[in-house]
C-alpha cells in the first residue's frame, strides 16, 4: 500500500496539473502510528488546540507525511534577492495548490481499497491571534521521521528544509518509518553558522526563540506587497539562508 501512495503522489507532482511553474527535487516519504504519544505532545509544543490523528479520523492508525523539497535554482533566488524573491511567493502558493491535491489524489486512490483518509490544508489552519497551528504539518512530519529541529523552528530533512510538508491520516496500518536521529542544525551540533538569525529580516529570529507576532506581521507586510499573486504571507529567508536549505 505504500506503494501505491508514493507512486501516486509521485505522479501528481510528476504531472503537475495545475500549470504551477515551480518544480522539485525528489519527494520524501514518513510514516507514524496514529497512536505515537509524541502526538499528544504536539498540544504542549505548538498549541493546546492541536488536533490528534483521531480528531481528524476516528479509524485512524496511520499518519503519513511528505516533503516536497525545492530546486537550488529557487532556493538560490530567495537567498541572493534583497526583499523576498517574487519566484519563492509563488512558490508558497504553487505548491499549497500542489500539496491540496497531492493528498486529494491519495485519498482517492485509497478509497478505491477500500481505505479511509483524512487531512488538513497545507496552511491557514492557526489560531490568528495565538499563531499557532491547529495541525502543524512540520511537527507531524517529525514524528513521522522526516527530520529533526534546527534553530530556525524548521524541519531538517536530509534534502534540507527548503520544501514544504503535507499529511495524511489513513485507516489502515503501515509500518512505522524511524526517526531521524541526526542533527543537521550546525548551530545545535557544533554551536556555530547562525545563518538564519542573521538573515532574518523582521528581527524575530534570536537564539532564544521566535517572536511569531513579529514574524508573521512581516509576513503580512511580503503579502501586501505581493498582492497579485494571491495569498503569500511568506518571507522564507530562514529556510533559505544556511547550508541546511539544500543538501544532497
Amino acid at each position: 500500500m505504500k506503494d501505491l501512495i508514493e507512486n501516486t503522489l509521485n505522479r501528481v507532482i510528476r504531472e503537475n496539473r495545475l500549470g504551477g511553474q515551480t518544480t522539485y527535487r525528489t519527494p520524501l516519504f514518513g510514516y507514524a502510528y496514529a497512536g505515537d504519544p509524541l502526538f499528544k505532545q504536539l498540544k504542549k509544543a505548538v498549541g493546546p488546540n492541536h488536533l490528534l490523528p483521531s480528531d481528524l479520523l476516528p479509524e485512524a492508525t496511520t499518519v503519513l507525511a511528505f516533503f516536497l523539497p525545492f530546486t537550488k535554482q529557487l532556493v538560490e533566488s530567495n537567498r541572493k534577492h534583497p526583499y523576498v524573491a517574487r519566484s519563492w511567493a509563488a512558490a508558497y502558493i504553487e505548491t499549497n495548490d500542489l500539496i491540496s491535491l497531492c493528498c486529494e489524489s491519495v485519498a482517492t486512490a485509497l478509497s478505491a481499497q477500500g481505505v479511509k483518509t483524512a487531512w488538513q490544508q497545507p496552511t491557514h489552519n492557526f489560531d490568528p491571534v495565538e499563531l499557532c497551528s491547529h495541525w502543524s504539518h512540520k511537527h507531524v512530519a517529525y514524528i513521522c521521521g522526516l527530520g529533526e529541529f534546527g534553530l530556525h523552528h524548521m524541519l531538517i530533512t536530509p534534502s534540507g528544509c527548503a520544501g514544504r510538508f503535507g499529511s495524511l491520516v489513513i485507516d489502515l496500518p503501515l509500518s512505522p518509518s524511524p526517526r531521524q536521529s541526526a542533527q543537521r542544525c550546525l548551530f545545535y551540533r557544533q554551536g556555530r553558522c547562525l545563518a538564519c538569525v542573521k538573515k532574518c529580516p523582521s528581527g524575530a529570529l534570536s537564539q532564544e526563540g521566535l517572536d511569531k507576532q513579529k514574524c508573521y506581521s512581516y509576513l503580512l507586510d511580503v503579502d501586501a506587497y505581493y498582492s497579485d499573486l494571491g495569498l503569500c504571507d511568506v518571507c522564507g529567508k530562514c529556510a533559505t539562508s544556511g547550508p541546511c536549505a539544500i543538501i544532497d
